[in-house]
């Protein structure tokens, strides 16, 4: 068996490499099978009219699979391949489902370069200027606030997810 490989990244993370021969290259080899595919998606999305140039996989044993296949929302055991860096509201949404892996092609530049505006990545990472200066932010009153509340109430049973 070969030595295990350590790397130390210039903010100090340590990665270890696999100590099987031939590991990397399998891995790296699925991630592009994978990845290939979420390119796919982002294409068929354009295609469709369906959004901008961003598609996803969720893969579970090998295998694409959606939620509703799984018949579940909780993705521990799953994977998911992204055309590009996730933004906030999809990073939200990957980490509330608990996915053990995010592996994403381009970077969010890519998307800011041509027009896709990530403000609120700007915001958290500091960078940038804000396009999207005239937002209103208002918590509904009244019975839509009553309604809204009433689902978590009524549901919490179903999502004990920590």
């Amino acid at each position: 068996m070969e030595e295990a490989q350590v790397v130390e990244s210039k903010n100090g993370t340590i990665s270890v490499a696999s100590a099987f021969s031939g590991h990397h290259e399998v891995v790296k080899d699925r991630d592009h099978k994978f990845l290939s595919k979420a390119v796919e998606e982002a294409y068929h999305g354009i295609e469709c009219g369906d959004g901008g140039p961003f598609g996803a996989v969720v893969v579970c044993n090998d295998e694409v699979v959606a939620c509703k296949k799984l018949g579940k929302i909780e993705l521990a055991d799953c994977e998911i391949y992204a055309s590009c860096e996730p933004c906030p509201m999809c990073f939200g949404a990957i980490h509330l489902s608990r996915l053990k892996r995010l592996v994403y092609g381009a970077k969010a530049e890519a998307a800011i370069a041509i027009g896709f505006d990530d403000f609120i990545a700007d915001a958290l990472r500091g960078t940038g200027f804000y396009q999207k200066a005239h937002l209103e932010i208002k918590r509904a009153d009244g019975n839509g606030a009553i309604i809204a509340e009433q689902v978590f109430e009524r549901t919490k049973e179903k999502f004990q997810m920590y």
